[in-house]
């Protein structure tokens, strides 16, 4: 930080001169292309990547697509519907239409330091996308070539780059230690859960090892009765995420509990996500609270099973519950997670096959301690750099 604050002070004393993103470079309209398309031209392995909106792409050969519209230089990719953002890509590749890309070759200008910019804007360009549409929130072309980039004499652009390219090595670095230790943790999971025939061990099905089973309710939304001052914690199925639940992000009113069908369920349930994305997901609620619809909660009966036992259990048939979804959402319901063949060593062994897959889901899930806590960590301190280095003065007038 001194030394580029020493740069600053050397070259810009004055502030920072601010230059439209649109004069940096040359904007790139992408390729005509439609989902169904890219899907049938797919290659594994393919030399150029198409991108369509969100996280979606194709790698496709070559020739699969205009040559007229692959880009070969590197070049900031603008996520402009849904969910707005930016990314930068390297490798040849082309987009969508309703998408762009700038390639920054202005002279004394870092096009990664014009995409670090970019990123502190994505907050501002988001929620100018929403005041144009709620349903799906769309930037122009003229609101990114017309955004106003600050542009530091080009030895402040690299130690900057310098030092966010640290930040975002390391961040990788630990993506990919935690998605190593999750491999590792469903590998060990596997093993543990796995059972011979001849084992002494005992198979029923998932409902038979419960005390009680519920699901919850959605108190009438918008109603101030139903939530404004409420202290009852209520969960949604978004925050069934395999991990340990301490809090929720939204609380209801003891009116809410009166007159609607939410109840309490006790600490230390299993809780399966029953429907949309969040489906087969599990969590353990270690603090009383209540559910929507969309949660099915399972009481543990502590004679049969260990709670934890049991969540360890649905997180190894993941897949297996979310294959069995119904409908246009591939929803579940209460006899399909009930029906779920569990297999019921004796108690003994499961606190020991607990304690052993508790150190492995603590590592890859919890956010209070392991890897995502420390990913976390770096996260917001990566943000926090990024602010306090991208924020100049303006130039006086």
């Amino acid at each position: 930080m001194s030394r580029i604050e020493d740069l600053l002070r050397e070259h810009c004393p004055n502030g920072v001169e601010r230059k439209a993103l649109g004069a940096l470079g040359r904007r790139n309209k992408g390729t005509s292309i439609t989902a169904s398309r890219m899907k049938s031209i797919q290659e594994h392995g393919g030399p150029i990547r198409v991108f369509a909106a969100g996280a979606t792409f194709a790698d496709v050969a070559e020739g699969a697509v205009p040559a007229k519209d692959v880009i070969r230089v590197p070049s900031i990719i603008v996520k402009s519907r849904g969910n707005i953002g930016f990314a930068f890509y390297e490798g040849p590749f082309t987009h969508k239409t309703e998408m762009w890309s700038y390639s920054i070759d202005a002279d004394g200008v870092d096009q990664k330091f014009v995409y670090y910019y970019l990123l502190t804007q994505t907050a501002s360009l988001q929620e100018l996308a929403r005041s144009k549409s709620v349903k799906l929130p769309q930037l122009t072309v003229s609101d990114t070539d017309t955004l106003l980039v600050p542009v530091p004499p080009i030895e402040v652009q690299r130690a900057i780059v310098n030092v966010l390219d640290a930040f975002t090595e390391l961040e990788a670095e630990l993506e990919a230690e935690l998605e190593a230790r999750r491999l590792q943790y469903a590998h060990y999971r596997n093993a543990l859960l796995t059972f011979a025939e001849a084992g002494g061990v005992r198979r029923i099905p998932m409902g038979d090892v419960c005390i009680k089973t519920s699901s919850g309710a959605t108190p009438l939304a918008g109603s101030p009765a139903y939530y404004e001052g409420g202290t009852i914690p209520w969960l949604r199925t978004q925050e069934v995420v395999w991990a340990d639940v301490w809090d929720t992000e939204m609380k209801v009113t003891e009116q809410a509990l009166k007159e609607t069908a939410i109840k309490w369920i006790p600490e230390n349930c299993v809780i399966v996500a029953i429907s949309g994305a969040s489906a087969a997901r599990a969590c353990v609620n270690k603090i009383p609270l209540t559910t929507n619809q969309h949660c099915f909660n399972m009481q543990i009966d502590p004679a049969q099973a260990h709670y934890r036992y049991v969540y360890h259990w649905v997180s190894k048939h993941y897949e297996e519950l979310k294959g069995q979804g119904r409908g246009a959402r591939a929803d579940l319901n209460s006899s399909i997670i009930k029906a779920l063949p569990i297999d019921l060593p004796s108690l003994d062994e499961q606190q020991r096959i607990v304690e052993m897959l508790d150190c492995f889901d603590a590592l890859v899930n919890s956010r209070s301690e392991g890897l995502p806590a420390e990913l976390e960590a770096r996260r917001g301190q990566y943000e926090y750099y990024r602010g306090k280095l991208l924020a100049f003065e303006e130039v006086a007038a």
